[in-house]
């Protein structure tokens, strides 16, 4: 009950904290919770599987360009293209994982990004279409739901956290699961799990779907709340931070995702902000993470007497 009743805190202080802060910052929070459930996809291929993909952002690129292009082309009004998102999502991760998860370990992690690679490369050949590095603007009429107007602060925001707390009850009902005991498992001891009668590649596979389900969703809700689709968020740029945002906040951690993107988004927005030389801060801070709190923040809390976190 600890564990419920402390997610259910943070999403209260969440909601709390929107007229509190100025309309940069809303956005700013919106756009983090957004990124903390594209993460949380994350945690569930790495930290609670085991799955060190490179890939995601194919991912996430299906869901953006299913729900930008769903919008600009094809005429799919708002809800039809945040569905549209984790649907897409889902069946490329399906589509990647029959054939990556043949392989393990660094050959797993070379061949997801073999696959991010050649999305981001398809998106910039079809420009005709995708607009390549220029992106798709979507008009702030196609972006509205229900008569509310999606490109306001205070909507978007309550549309952003609506996807959030979905996204982290699912999560937390997920890894407290059966299911998500077999997922443990299997990122402790594959051969042990194999011999209980598990197989390997049912559970990964099922992972991997549900993880591209998340990254979907994410890319479906950033691209109508902000308008944006561009080539520049289907690079393998993309694929790497959220497993640093995992790294950062603690793998197989539910809250993990959402602190490791909260810190990290305004450490590199600050740290821009006094420096040209921002990289070598953000890099300075995940070494000392490394070296001091190799589980991540919230994995290291766990580790020192949280035992009940999940």
């Amino acid at each position: 009950m600890k564990a419920f009743f402390l997610h259910l805190a943070v999403l209260a202080a969440l909601l709390a904290a929107l007229p509190l802060l100025s309309a940069y910052h809303v956005t700013n929070v919106a756009k983090i919770m957004v990124l903390a459930v594209y993460a949380m996809g994350y945690n569930i291929a790495f930290g609670y599987t085991g799955l060190l993909s490179l890939g995601h952002a194919l991912f996430f690129a299906a869901g953006l360009y299913a729900a930008g292009m769903g919008i600009s082309q094809f005429g799919l009004g708002s809800a039809g293209a945040l569905v549209a998102g984790p649907v897409a999502g889902g069946l490329i991760a399906a589509a990647v994982g029959l054939l990556a998860l043949r392989t393990a370990g660094v050959a797993f992690m070379i061949v997801t990004l073999m696959f991010a690679q050649a999305g981001y490369l398809t998106v910039l050949y079809f420009v005709r279409y995708t607009r390549g590095d220029e992106g798709i603007v979507l008009d702030r009429a196609a972006r509205m739901l229900g008569g509310v107007d999606l490109s306001g602060d205070t909507p978007r925001y309550l549309l952003a956290f609506a996807l959030f707390a979905v996204a982290l009850l699912v999560n937390l009902a997920l890894v407290r699961s059966p299911f998500g005991r077999v997922m443990i498992a299997m990122r402790e001891n594959e051969a042990r799990s194999r011999m209980l009668g598990y197989n390997p590649y049912t559970v990964k596979l099922t992972a991997l779907v549900v993880s591209g389900v998340y990254a979907g969703a994410a890319g479906a809700a950033y691209a109508v709340l902000f308008g944006y689709v561009g080539a520049s968020l289907a690079s393998v740029q993309y694929s790497i931070l959220p497993l640093l945002y995992v790294l950062l906040g603690g793998a197989g951690t539910v809250l993990g995702p959402l602190l490791g993107a909260l810190l990290m988004f305004y450490l590199i927005d600050y740290a821009s902000s006094a420096t040209s030389a921002y990289q070598f801060i953000v890099g300075a801070v995940l070494v000392v993470l490394v070296l001091f709190a190799p589980k991540g923040i919230l994995g290291t809390l766990r580790e020192r007497g949280l035992r009940w976190l999940p």
